[in-house]
Parts: C-alpha cells; structure tokens; sequence
C-alpha cells in the first residue's frame, strides 16, 4: 500500500525534477510536492520545465524580499495545503524558510514523521549570526531524521550531534544521460559550434553567478598566471551571470595575450555544448552547500578544478582521478592545477573518462531509492 510523502521545496527547479519524476514511479511512494515559488528570478533566470512535470504538485501563493544577506520568502495558505495533502511523512528542503517552521510544527501537532533535506556542511565557509544559529540547532532537535547529498553534509549533522541512525545519504544527482547524450551530439558538431557560440578551440569553463564567493576573480587571476604561451592557446570562458560581471569584464580586458568569454546565462539544455568542448570545468568556490555543475560537467566526460570548499568535493573528486582539489583562496595553486590539465592531454583524456564512469552512481535513481528507502522505515515520531 502506497503511503503519502510531502516534499516541501522552495523553486522548481530544472535539477529536482527528473529526481522527483524517478521517485513518483516508486509503487510504495504516494508523492506531493510543495513548492514555495515558482522561481527566484532576482537571482536564477532557469526556465521554469513545467512540461516535463510527472508527479503531483502545488506552488505556494508567495512574496519575497532580500534583507541584508537574508532571503525572505513569505507564504500564504501553507497549513491549507498540508492539509489537503494529508501526508504521512513530510521530507522539507531547509530550515531558513518560515514555511519549514511552519510545516515542521504543523507535522508535530500532528505527530507526524518530519525529515529534513541538508545539504549544509562544514566546509561551508560562511559564518552564521548567533541568533541564526541558535534557532538552526533547534530546528534540527525538532525533526525526526535527515536525509543528505553526501558525506560533507553527514559531518556537519554529526558535529550537530545527530545520531548518524537518524540520517540517510542520498546522492545528489542531475539527469546524467540527458547531458552525456547530448555532449557526445555537440562533439560530433564541434567546428559548427565553436563557430556558432563564438568559443576557443580550447578553454576552462567556469559555470555559475559571476560573483566573489564563487571564486570567479580568482579564476581570472590565475588564467592570468599562465605562461603567455599557454594563454595564446587555452582561453577561459564564463558561462552564466551575477553582480560581478562588469567588474569581471574590465578586468578581462586587461590580460594578453588570451581570450575571455562571457557567454551570458546558459540554459540547461544547451550546457552540454559547452562542457563538451571544454578542457576542464574550473569551480574554485568559496562556499557551496554542493556543485551540481560539477554532475553535469562529469556526465559530460569533464574533468574538474575543485575547491575544496564545494560540499560535493569529498563525494565526487578523487584528486588525480576524476580531477583535482585546491584550497579556496589560493590562486597560486589553481593556476597550477590549471597549467597541468592545459599542458597534459593523456592526463586531460583519462580524468574526463573516469568522471564519467563514477558520475553514474549520482543518478536520479540512486536519489530516489535511497529516499524511498528512509520514507518506507520512518514511522510516528512517538513510535
């Protein structure tokens, strides 16, 4: 007999949904999924995939607002759907919502099951108001388990004092056949689409906000470091966009001999091209509860320059294997990781093909069976 489960989410976003898909095939799931809004269009400008929508879903009526470094989202009628829904189990996407507050005391009035989705980690480097904080550990006291992407995320909830019985890791995953397929279609087209898209021969990739956190300047500073004649061959390009932009642009200019792109923001269904012709996918992030790019840049058969910053780094880099890992912040040894990838191409090849084996196991399926599997053991918190 199928049972209820309730995904409380915040946007629809074009990652989740082959994740939701897989798990709404699942004969013991009965699968509702909440979400806040539609999307954040002050910082994301992802299309909205409602066609590709297969399970059942609600989005919030909501209004949101940015106050200092804090993103608040306010919902109507958020008891209503919960109540319609009648879930057994509730899996919520965050705490820093009021809607999770609200959700997570309507289950306990309840007595129903309340599993939270983490995706924080130590290696997360921003630091937390006291406040914030405080009512972040009481949060976590109040929930019945966890569910995890990866290990980074299992050790901040161990720091938590978690009981690692409460939590269940489910790998984080994008739809890997979906950009595997179509690079290998853009690599049988590469010339057109160098052309087309106005790429080097060869370049680093970086995809993402164009901003300090994510370690954009840095990346440009190393590229810099480069033997100018390396840079006569390699460029750098930066799919996507963010605050920091015009900044990144003017400072650009300035290096030569080499190439900078900016590409803009790029949709998913046309990343593939990029990361297929790419030498590396290059993230030196600052903070990332995860890395979903670096998924999709190894279903592509990409190697990747990772900081170890990034909440994936600890799941998906093995450092000489699929790519390798640098501190955050330190320019000197990005620019070397980035002088060996440029100037190795047997190392180059051999990295790609081992992302894209180990990037198989991150599959929406792994996703999807590893929460059904917490969903089917969780009973009544009081059980």
């Amino acid at each position: 007999m199928k049972r209820r489960l309730l995904i409380l989410t915040e946007i629809i976003s074009p990652y989740r949904i082959p994740l939701f898909n897989t798990l709404a095939h699942d004969e013991s799931v009965d699968l509702h999924v909440i979400f806040l809004a539609e999307t954040d269009s002050t910082l994301r400008q992802w299309r909205v995939y409602k066609e590709e929508i297969k399970f059942s879903y609600q989005v919030l009526p909501a209004w949101r607002m940015r106050w200092g470094g804090y993103n608040l989202l306010l919902n109507r009628g958020v008891a209503q759907a919960l109540a319609a829904a009648k879930p057994d189990v509730i899996l919520c996407g965050g705490y820093n919502y009021i809607a999770s507050w609200q959700a997570l005391l309507w289950a306990r009035a309840k007595k129903l099951s309340f599993l939270l989705w983490s995706e924080s980690n130590l290696q997360d480097l921003r630091g937390g108001h006291a406040i914030v904080e405080f009512l972040k550990r009481r949060f976590l006291r109040m929930c019945t388990g966890f569910v995890v992407p990866g290990r980074s995320a299992l050790e901040y909830l161990r720091a938590h004092r978690i009981e690692e019985a409460r939590i269940v890791v489910a790998p984080n995953a994008v739809d890997n056949e979906l950009f595997r397929a179509n690079a290998a279609i853009a690599r049988t087209n590469a010339a057109s689409l160098r052309r087309e898209l106005e790429l080097p021969d060869r370049y680093f990739l970086f995809v993402g906000r164009l901003v300090s956190e994510k370690g954009a300047f840095d990346l440009l500073s190393a590229y810099a470091k480069l033997d100018a004649s390396l840079r006569e061959h390699v460029g750098l390009v930066f799919a996507g966009d963010g605050e920091s932009r015009r900044l990144l642009e003017r400072q650009a200019a300035s290096i030569a001999p080499g190439v900078v792109r900016f590409a803009g923001f790029v949709q998913r269904e046309e990343l593939a091209q990029y990361y297929a012709l790419a030498d590396a996918l290059v993230l030196p992030t600052y903070t990332d509860p995860w890395g979903l790019v670096v998924n999709e840049a190894m279903a592509c058969g990409l190697p990747v320059i990772l900081s170890r910053a990034a909440g994936c780094a600890s799941d998906l880099l093995r450092d000489d294997e699929t790519g390798l890992l640098i501190p955050p912040r330190n320019v000197e040894a990005l620019a070397r990781a980035m002088r060996l990838i440029a100037e190795q191409p047997e190392i180059r090849a051999s990295m790609g093909a081992r992302a894209g084996q180990y990037i198989r196991s991150y599959s929406p399926e792994a996703w999807a069976k590893a929460v059904a599997g917490a969903f089917a053991t969780t009973g009544s918190p009081h059980d």
